[in-house]
């Protein structure tokens, strides 16, 4: 197939570019930049572009025999939506609106959609099924439910095969070292104590450590980008129409905020500061995905979402591009 890789420089969307080519799928990339980098994907594959320009979009979907799309494009700081949700809705929300009008305008009936484990706010029970109740607690987290819903109400309506696949929380980098994870603020947690043992910051903040988790400090299951990557291609391949699913994409075990900080000091052998401030609003303990359903639909199994392996890859990448994609050591 001919997909269209919508915010395919950015993290995430760079890593299911690379996915999809390993698979013998064409791609063209469309980013504004705003977020993404102009290094994370092949030059001679980028169309610099918003979501917003919906004729050009479906020129180039129809010129080009678009298959299927892959939309990552969006913002995602959970924060920023509380202050500025305008932001959001207009470009997660409206971008999208965009985007499956120019779809339709070029008859691409295909679209795999980057949703977030936000849809759930703070869930009932851990690990989290997919018929858990949708209750967003930031307008983030409501903006992906509205397009999680618009590309379920296309499905029924147009005939499109659409998945929305909800990450828990991404992590790692590339086997290579060639791309990983550049964000400008960084929100991460593993990015976060890796700058703290390349010397950039002087300690990791850890907001609160009075949850009733083992040691206190909140629990997030993590998900290595190229499974991540590699569950979109699958979801691609099995796209039929008039079909809408949606599935987390998690392991299913959650690691502590301590955990991860105590993996990063192995793996680095960096002496690593830890400061105890108080809880963020609105974090719940724990956050585990109940990811059966992937693996019974897309045939999916994380290869490389084991924590070690995760924080090894990604400190590979912050070794060797210690101020992300704008110098390199």
């Amino acid at each position: 197939m001919h997909v269209l890789v919508t915010g395919g420089a950015g993290y995430i969307g760079s890593h299911a570019v690379r996915a999809l080519l390993r698979a013998g799928h064409e791609v063209t990339v469309y980013d504004n930049l705003s977020l993404g980098h102009r290094q994370a994907v092949p030059p001679e594959r980028l169309e610099v572009g918003s979501l917003h320009e919906r004729e050009r979009l479906a020129e180039l979907m129809s010129g080009r025999h678009i298959d299927a799309v892959m939309h990552f494009a969006a913002f995602t700081l959970v924060g920023e939506s509380v202050t500025d949700p305008q932001k959001y809705y207009l470009n997660n929300v409206g971008g999208s609106l965009s985007l499956f009008s120019a779809m339709r305008d070029a008859n691409v009936r295909r679209c795999v959609f980057s949703s977030t484990a936000a849809v759930y706010g703070e869930p009932e029970r851990v690990p989290i099924p997919e018929d858990a109740p949708l209750l967003p607690v930031n307008p983030y987290g409501f903006t992906k439910l509205a397009i999680e819903r618009a590309l379920a109400d296309f499905a029924h309506a147009y005939g499109w095969g659409t998945a929305a696949l909800r990450y828990f929380n991404a992590a790692g980098a590339h086997p290579s070292g060639e791309i990983g994870e550049d964000h400008r603020p960084e929100s991460h947690l593993i990015p976060l104590v890796l700058q703290v043992a390349l010397g950039q910051r002087e300690a990791i903040q850890v907001f609160g450590d009075d949850y009733p988790t083992p040691d206190g400090t909140c629990v997030r299951d993590y998900i290595h980008v190229e499974d991540l990557a590699a569950a979109h291609v699958l979801a691609l391949e099995q796209l039929t129409d008039g079909i809408s699913l949606q599935a987390n994409l998690g392991v299913g075990r959650g690691y502590s905020v301590r955990e991860v900080i105590e993996t990063c000091r192995k793996i680095t052998g960096r002496t690593i500061a830890e400061r105890i401030t108080e809880r963020r609003a609105g974090d719940p303990a724990s956050l585990v995905a109940d990811a059966t359903r992937a693996a019974e639909l897309l045939g999916w199994r994380p290869q490389s979402s084991d924590l070690a392996t995760i924080v090894e890859s990604a400190w590979r990448w912050h070794r060797a591009h210690p101020n992300g994609y704008g110098t390199k050591s």
